[in-house]
């Protein structure tokens, strides 16, 4: 065999990996905006809009569970980020009628072996407390 060969096919494959990564990522990014855009309005936050901004996504978090936009600012410092997530969204899930325990399936993402299923976990779990009245 050609060395090309393999080459060519592997840089294929990893091309239409990447491909595929791509838009698998754009498909999340619409689910959780639209996902987050419903809460918001459930939770008759008049700015549900921000829910498409990048960064203003992230400050969304802190005012649907009744903090402060300026509480964004955790997510910079590396452990508090996730330990604030996680009550914020404790919190966001009890306002939406849910059990606030929901939000520590994020915990499982550090497990190794655990954390694509804590992953997709978290998305339907999102789209349940979008879409699904109490």
């Amino acid at each position: 065999m050609d060395a090309s060969f393999f080459g060519g096919t592997f840089g294929a494959l990893f091309g239409a990996l990447k491909a595929v990564g791509i838009i698998l990522s754009i498909a999340i990014w619409i689910y959780v905006g639209f996902a987050f855009q419903t809460i918001a309005k459930k939770l008759k936050y008049k700015k549900d809009w921000l829910a498409w901004v990048p960064v203003a996504r992230w400050a969304l978090i802190p005012i649907l569970a009744k903090k402060h936009w300026a509480w964004v600012f955790m997510f910079l410092v590396p452990i508090a980020n996730f330990i604030f997530l996680i009550i914020w969204m404790w919190h966001i899930y009890e306002a939406r009628k849910y059990h606030g325990a929901l939000s520590l399936v994020f915990i499982a993402a550090f497990i190794p072996f655990l954390s694509m299923f804590a992953m997709i976990a978290n998305l339907i779990i999102i789209g349940i407390v979008a879409w699904r009245d109490k």
